[in-house]
């Protein structure tokens, strides 16, 4: 009755209509591909689809999400940002905006341990928030810092994103994780400076610490606790990344060495119990079995498309589009952009992404930049009103007196300075193609 295409199509605009009824993504992703994909070629189709099942559960890549997962919840569950920020707020408190600072550099480090957005916006907006309005800072200002912060999970290694974009990419993990530290760097450096510039323009919104706070611990104390709060997890990450980037270690392997690191380390700061095992233990599980079972339903999904002919539906599309692969690359950044309000990014990695990479790989496009800024796109997703991410977790914990209207206007600005980090990457491909290149990928 219908030709293939058309069912392609169909199968997509189901997908969308059955996420809006509030159906979970996973068996949307399944039920779409089913149905569509007998309707096309009946039973025959998913005769491949054990074979690829097989491929998913064996792939030794994915092990190092678990192990990852494991490490960041150990680490949160150990309060490692409240002694964080109590450290890195005392160091910056002098300065105008300090605390602000204090706060992403914060989000930079738990981004790099814990990797999961909301867990990393919950946390920091339990901490830091309330902390913040007392010190008079801007209310929309403190949100959006919070918010910013939260997000640099997406890109600062080791992001789970990175691992499923090597898989689905055939790139190294390494390569990615290398080729996202600029980048992802990048955009906390430009958070500072738009909250030193505010410091200057608006002094009232982004005070000092009181002197008489700061002076509740000593020169000696302060750097005591640098020691003891601040190296030991800087020293894991540097250890898990390094022995990756350098090929000391595979994903895995130092995916674990970081486990076992988070461990020691909550034993070492006297944080180690038998109910943070069991927390750690209960979210890994939970985070991960969602995770597997979205990219099982996902290889349905793919599968019917591609047997739709659905790939070559994506290129002739691209062919009508002015401007040539560059206009290309900027339309699949805004699908995502879009998609991100809607989804989450493990099917927006293994359903957006496969869809268009065939016609980037036929332009020669180099796949690690591409990585990097699918990652900056995601991360942009998470933020701008009102369907980012960040900002419906933010608003779960946030105090009574902050209104939506107030996280709204402090988060727009930096959803500006993330779109100027995207342009700064797609004009310069060398923030994300230069590491890799220095170290030998």
């Amino acid at each position: 009755m219908f030709s293939l295409e058309v069912l392609a199509v169909l199968m997509l605009l189901s997908f969308f209509v059955l996420l809006l009824a509030g159906i979970p993504v996973a068996l949307t992703l399944a039920i779409s591909g089913f149905v569509f994909g007998y309707l096309g070629f009946g039973a025959l189709l998913f005769n491949l689809l054990p074979h690829r099942l097989f491929g998913v559960v064996t792939n030794s890549t994915l092990l190092a999400i678990p192990l990852f997962v494991f490490m960041g919840m150990m680490l949160e569950r150990s309060r490692l940002a409240e002694d964080l920020m109590d450290v890195i707020g005392h160091l910056a408190g002098s300065l105008r905006g300090g605390l602000g600072i204090g706060i992403v550099v914060v989000g930079v480090l738990m981004g790099a341990t814990t990797g999961i957005v909301g867990a990393t916006v919950v946390t920091l907006g339990l901490l830091t928030l309330p902390g913040m309005l007392r010190r008079g800072y801007n209310k929309g200002l403190a949100c959006g810092v919070i918010c910013a912060s939260g997000t640099l999970g997406q890109i600062i290694p080791p992001s789970l994103i990175l691992i499923l974009l090597a898989d689905i990419m055939n790139e190294s993990v390494g390569t990615l994780f290398a080729a996202a530290m600029l980048p992802g760097l990048l955009l906390a450096g430009l958070y500072c400076v738009y909250i030193l510039i505010v410091g200057m323009l608006r002094p009232d919104d982004v005070p000092v610490i009181p002197e008489e706070e700061r002076a509740m611990l000593s020169n000696a104390q302060l750097a005591a606790k640098l020691v003891k709060v601040v190296a030991p997890p800087v020293g894991l990450v540097g250890a898990v990344l390094g022995s990756i980037i350098a090929g000391i270690a595979a994903p895995s392997e130092a995916a674990s060495m970081g486990a076992l690191g988070s461990i020691v380390i909550a034993g070492v700061t006297g944080r180690l119990s038998w109910q943070v095992v069991r927390e750690t233990c209960q979210a890994t599980l939970k985070i991960t079995a969602m995770m597997m079972f979205i990219l099982m339903c996902a290889q349905v999904f793919a599968l019917a498309f591609r047997g739709l002919q659905g790939e070559r539906l994506v290129h002739d599309l691209f062919a009508f589009l002015p401007g040539g692969i560059w206009a290309d690359i900027w339309f699949l950044m805004f699908i995502i952009f879009v998609l991100g309000f809607f989804i989450e990014w493990i099917e927006i990695s293994y359903i957006a992404v496969p869809l268009f990479l065939p016609v980037f790989a036929a332009a020669n496009v180099d796949m690690v930049w591409l990585a990097a800024l699918i990652c900056v796109t995601l991360q942009t997703s998470f933020l701008p009103p009102p369907f980012g991410w960040a900002l419906f977790f933010l608003r779960g914990v946030a105090p009574p007196e902050v209104t939506t209207g107030d996280m709204y206007r402090g988060v727009i600005p930096f959803v500006g300075i993330q779109i100027m980090g995207l342009v700064l990457v797609f004009m310069y491909p060398g923030l994300a193609t230069w590491l890799p290149r220095a170290i030998g990928w």
